[in-house]
């Protein structure tokens, strides 16, 4: 039996996979789907996958799909709908799903940056809920963030998604794809704790250990661990008091894979902010884990669509 309401179509596309659903609008994902990705996957088969698993999702839950909302890896160009040069997604270049997904489903399309649709899934519906300056930062084999100012989406010139995670800390460190040395990312990821425990003469391990292996060692009592996750929290309090002093936030919300091991790294982190923002009042910006959970990706991906149309259309309606 259908319903009368109207869902959100969430489409959210990273490099290793694509998942769709359907989320109400309390930020509920009624039905899910998805399907692998990689750099091999051509835009067509994946397409094809989208527009099937939307139609499948929507037909699950008995829903009309009234909008559909999409968070990407990028860049993407939030205004025209286009890809531009995706790395992890290279058959899918200079292409535009937004166009295509509009015509065939007839409803208001919008796209943005995965991580800036994780600050306004995090902003709406999780830890930052009703926070006017939020910096949402995911940290796991990369470093990606978003930033909500004034309730707003943060954009560069010509909609341009902000690097967070290329700012320097060492220009006498590793070097990094964005042209520079010893960028947060670089020096604060699962792979930079899971390099430097590689390349210390007390490592005994034959093969590589992971970043959460290390964690798990360190938990056990593992000296070594122990030092690459206290340097791993370092690193990450060094990039989160430069954005405290840069934006003066209400909140960080911090996700990804390395914050489900935030009990061994916030602690610390805390404790480097709080000596390095001396001149802002840090003491006000909380730094908060993520609360949406599995399903943050697709929660993200949907409050695109809100932010997008939802919010123009109460103005219209409040003016009217």
């Amino acid at each position: 039996m259908r319903t009368n309401k109207t869902m959100i179509g969430a489409v959210d596309i990273g490099g290793t996979k694509i998942a769709v659903g359907i989320v109400d609008d309390a930020g509920a994902v009624l039905a899910k789907r998805d399907t692998p990705s990689g750099t091999q996957c051509a835009y067509r088969e994946g397409f094809a996958r989208i527009v099937e698993m939307l139609r499948a999702t929507s037909q699950e839950c008995g829903a009309e799909i009234g909008g559909i909302g999409i968070g990407s890896t990028g860049p993407v160009d939030p205004f025209t709908g286009g890809f531009g040069d995706v790395d992890l997604l290279p058959l899918w270049r200079h292409t535009n799903p937004v166009e295509e997904l509009t015509a065939i489903f007839g409803v208001p399309v919008a796209v943005e940056n995965d991580a800036d649709a994780g600050a306004l899934g995090e902003a709406a519906w999780g830890a930052g809920q009703g926070k006017q300056r939020l910096i949402y930062v995911t940290i796991g084999t990369g470093i990606g963030g978003g930033i909500i100012l004034d309730g707003q989406l943060y954009r560069g010139v010509d909609g341009a998604h902000p690097e967070i995670s290329h700012h320097v800390m060492d220009f006498s460190g590793p070097a990094c794809s964005c042209g520079l040395r010893g960028c947060w990312e670089i020096l604060a990821t699962g792979p930079a704790m899971s390099a430097w425990f590689h390349s210390q003469p007390a490592n005994e391990a034959s093969e590589e250990v992971s970043a959460r292996e290390i964690c798990e060692k360190a938990r056990a009592g593992d000296a070594l661990a122990r030092r690459a996750v206290e340097r791993e929290a370092d690193f990450l309090g060094i990039g989160l008091a430069n954005l405290i002093n840069l934006f003066t936030p209400d909140t960080i919300v911090l996700g990804g894979s390395l914050m489900k091991s935030a009990d061994l790294l916030l602690n610390r982190a805390r404790a480097v902010v709080r000596q390095g923002c001396r001149f802002v009042p840090a003491q006000k910006c909380e730094i908060v884990p993520a609360s949406l959970g599995e399903d943050a990706n697709l929660i993200g991906a949907a409050r695109v669509w809100h932010h997008r149309f939802a919010h123009s259309r109460m103005k219209e309606k409040a003016r009217g």
